[in-house]
């Protein structure tokens, strides 16, 4: 039986290796925009900041998190100030979050304030 060239069998391997990498090994981002209601004062407001801040420390699968407000110049932002940005190992590191204790808990102290949500979630990718 003949054997392949030494490059030829790294590359089959590479490509076999490649091939057994799914989505469910590539990181999974959860992006979050809020649109406050008017009337919600800027105390309300940190406090629900303040709320989503403190789930890596209670969800153990959110791996990075940050957050920003809009400071686009370009006036498309709808009404949403607030832009969440959370990642995860994988796709089942997003399915023990959005069902967890601490995100329905988070979902209240957020309620009264929400005027509308928009949650992206992807795949990351280069």
């Amino acid at each position: 039986m003949k054997t392949l060239p030494a490059f030829l069998t790294a590359v089959l391997v590479f490509l076999m290796t490649a091939a057994s990498v799914s989505a469910a090994d590539t990181p999974y981002r959860h992006v979050v925009l809020f649109k406050f209601k008017d009337g919600t004062t800027p105390e309300q407001v940190k406090s629900v900041e303040d709320a989503f801040r403190a789930l890596p420390g209670k969800i153990d699968t959110i791996v990075d998190f940050e957050f920003g407000t809009n400071v686009s110049p370009e006036g498309k932002d709808g009404g949403f100030t607030h832009c969440f940005f959370l990642t995860f190992k994988d796709k089942a590191g997003l399915e023990v979050y959005l069902p967890h204790p601490a995100h329905k808990e988070f979902g209240a102290t957020l309620r009264p304030y929400l005027d509308k949500v928009l949650v992206v979630d992807y795949v990351a990718g280069k």
